[in-house]
């Protein structure tokens, strides 16, 4: 493999910017309610020191190393210093249940494992037994309560066996860097079964680095300034901040989404990855309060808003722009820092018209399509001239096309290896022709903007970006007693509700035992006394579930779904698009 083919390895990439700016900041984050900076140097000197421990500790070519936390320095120190030897970081959920860790921890066999606070230890500890391979444990915080002892070590301690390793060592292994290795295994929830491991190396992930290049020429410099709050455990944020670091700009750790607005304003970044939640709760705060507004407000918020749309398609300054932007639109971008120049966003899909909004008041806000098997982007939306309602255009070498059931096919660099001992499930995801089948139905237009048009994959995505498999919710809900059917609702929604057809047979006998009184089954699912029954069996049956799958609102249903009624399959599946129809008016009224 020639030089210049390496110098895009992503750990080559981290280790030219700190000999190049050496005393520059590259990191940033909140100690004791103030900012602090990490310097290039002391950046590159820990992660070094990760490495170094982590021979000490035995780690081989490829062996597999967890990191179970929230978004800290220590993620990306503890993620670099593994790769520089040539391992694995497998990447879990902060919030994922000791179940859901446990699986992954043994499929991986991870061998050593980076948790952050004290309830990823306590997670951890409740199955560590559970999980043969794993040999140490390390606390990457020192705000949590530990004895330490063999196979627990606090951050310090670990880092402390550095010593005991020969920088000749971590040389060799540097030396060695190919860009056929794998940098990670990310686990992704599946409709049915467990959850599969995406195989992404090293020249997936020059290839988006190369192509980001290419898409976006100098957006992304030195003097840009990052907020990292979304998941490092999810590919979106970690290919985003691999990006920023091989720019040479900052990046800043929130270990909280709810710091996010006082981030903004302290921080006021220019670049910052976001989900459509965040953009959908800004629009609606926004909206509310200009219906409020005396009528020449809203007058002029309109008149701004239709000045800046005009701008955000020509590109042309008017001079109606210019008072526009002085008396209303400069004021909505404050709300962000005031200095954002662009967001990408990723993870679920953004109503078209909340992206017009953001590009009219001055919010480069760039939609993307991708998945953790096509290492994140695989379109995007132009800086003009884009369609909202598109998914964008394709990334610079991305390769897709239209399949059967109108299916988006992509194939590209950027395309994972495959699931992690897993070949039926590989073997699946791919066609003849070596084309990534996406589960996505789709279209391009004339003007190559792509739209997806369905879901084919019985895979729902929360607008905070979480994957729902509605099934697996579903079979743990609907054994209880008193419940016959159930349909989990949470494509694009902020968070998981559930529509429910009760086992009236057992209701009805719990309705005696109360002595509870109705004139028909509509009036007794209403009834408060039922209503907590659920709630408190909704609580108890739900606890094996990450928070962000659980139902947290839900409606009781008089009738069952039906054949007849085509709301049912004949093999009873449900047909979610019959269901999400018919039901319109009531799930609406749980997102109100």
């Amino acid at each position: 493999m020639n030089r210049s083919e390496l110098d895009f390895h992503f750990v080559n990439r981290v280790r030219q910017q700190a000999k190049m700016l050496n005393q520059a900041t590259a990191l940033r984050h909140k100690v004791n309610g103030g900012w602090v900076d990490i310097s290039w140097e002391e950046f590159q000197f820990q992660i070094d020191r990760v490495s170094l421990a982590l021979l000490a500790h035995g780690i081989d070519v490829q062996d597999k190393i967890g990191i179970f936390a929230h978004n800290m320095p220590q993620w990306t120190i503890a993620d670099l210093g593994a790769l520089q030897i040539r391992a694995v970081t497998v990447p879990i959920y902060a919030t994922n249940t000791a179940k859901q860790a446990e699986f992954i921890i043994n499929n991986a066999e991870i061998k050593i494992l980076f948790v952050g606070e004290q309830e990823q230890l306590d997670t951890i500890l409740e199955i560590k037994n559970n999980c043969p391979t794993l040999e140490k444990i390390i606390l990457m915080k020192s705000t949590a309560e530990f004895s330490p002892n063999e196979s627990l070590l606090s951050w310090h301690s670990f880092m402390g066996k550095s010593a005991d390793t020969d920088p000749n060592r971590l040389l060799e292994r540097l030396n060695d860097a190919r860009l056929t290795d794998l940098f990670t295994l990310i686990y992704t929830s599946g409709t049915t079964g467990d959850p599969k491991g995406v195989m992404l190396d090293f020249s997936n992930l020059a290839h988006q680095l190369k192509s980001h290049d290419l898409a976006l020429p100098d957006v992304v410099g030195r003097e840009d300034v990052s907020l990292s709050f979304l998941p490092l455990s999810h590919i979106f944020e970690r290919a985003w901040v691999a990006y920023v670091l091989h720019r040479g700009a900052v990046v800043c750790y929130l270990e909280s989404t709810n710091e996010v607005r006082n981030a903004l304003t302290e921080l006021k970044p220019s670049l910052m990855c976001a989900v459509p939640r965040l953009y959908e709760k800004m629009y609606s705060a926004i909206q509310d309060k200009v219906i409020h507004a005396p009528l020449h407000r809203r007058m002029l918020f309109q008149w701004a808003i239709n000045q800046g749309q005009k701008f955000a398609h020509t590109q042309k300054s008017t001079w109606r722009h210019k008072i526009a932007d002085k008396l209303v639109l400069s004021k909505l971008r404050n709300l962000l820092g005031g200095n954002i120049k662009m967001m990408p966003c990723g993870g679920a899909k953004l109503e078209g018209k909340i992206g017009e909004f953001f590009h009219a008041i001055g919010i480069n806000v760039k939609l993307g399509y991708g998945m953790t098997e096509t290492t994140a982007t695989v379109s995007c939306w132009a800086d003009k001239h884009f369609n909202a309602a598109s998914i964008g255009r394709l990334m610079p070498n991305a390769e897709v096309k239209i399949g059967e059931n109108n299916e988006i096919l992509v194939r590209g660099g950027m395309v994972m290896k495959g699931y992690y001992n897993n070949s039926a499930e590989t073997a699946k995801a791919f066609t003849e022709d070596g084309f990534f089948k996406t589960g996505d139905a789709g279209e391009f237009d004339e003007n190559g903007n792509l739209y997806i048009t369905d879901r084919i994959k019985e895979l729902m995505k929360t607008s905070n970006g979480k994957y729902i498999a509605p099934q697996y919710i579903e079979g743990k809900l609907g054994k209880d007693k008193f419940i016959e059917q159930i349909a989990v609702i949470a494509d694009a929604k902020k968070y998981v509700s559930a529509l429910i057809v009760p086992s009236f047979e057992a209701l009805e006998d719990y309705a005696k035992q109360l002595n509870i009184k109705y004139q028909d089954r509509l009036e007794l699912i209403k009834h408060s006394e039922i209503i907590k029954l659920f709630e408190k069996r909704l609580e108890e049956l739900q606890q094996e579930l990450a928070h962000f799958e659980q139902v947290k609102k839900f409606t009781l249903l008089p009738q069952a779904f039906s054949i007849k009624m085509e709301e049912i399959t004949p093999t009873l599946k449900l047909r979610r698009k019959v269901i999400l129809e018919r039901y319109r008016r009531q799930i609406e009224a749980m997102y109100s």
